[in-house]
């Protein structure tokens, strides 16, 4: 098995129900396929750098998975046939990376705790 982060982008004017429904699909798939669904976690609602399918924005969901290779191009086959789906990136997540997602804007630091990466350090 391979730990994989999965982001979506959702199309901005559906529903919770849908978006959950999504996901629900995502997990459903990764557990017949004989892995396992680790994290949900929304990102929410987000301006989009630049109009996909005349949108501005879009929903983003960041999903944490382990899965066989096979598992994950049945997955990426459905989300790309999916129209309520805009993209979806799959990455490999690196053993020894964070546990949880870091949140946007944070600075990551072996030996520092996470500061933003726009505030001063303290002397």
């Amino acid at each position: 098995m391979t730990e994989y982060e999965v982001l979506l982008l959702l199309d901005p004017e559906l529903s919770d129900e849908k978006q959950t429904e999504i996901v629900e699909r995502v997990k459903t798939l990764v557990e017949q396929g004989g892995g396992t669904f680790e994290r949900h976690d929304p990102w929410g609602r987000r301006k989009l750098a630049y109009p996909i399918d005349k949108k501005e924005d879009g929903i983003y969901h960041l999903l944490t998975l382990a899965a066989t290779p096979e598992t994950l191009d049945e997955l990426n086959r459905v989300l790309k046939i999916d129209d309520d789906v805009l993209r979806h990136m799959a990455t490999r997540r690196h053993e020894g990376g964070p546990a949880e997602p870091v949140a946007a804007g944070v600075a990551i630091g072996d030996d520092a705790p996470a500061q933003p990466v726009d505030a001063p350090e303290e002397e």
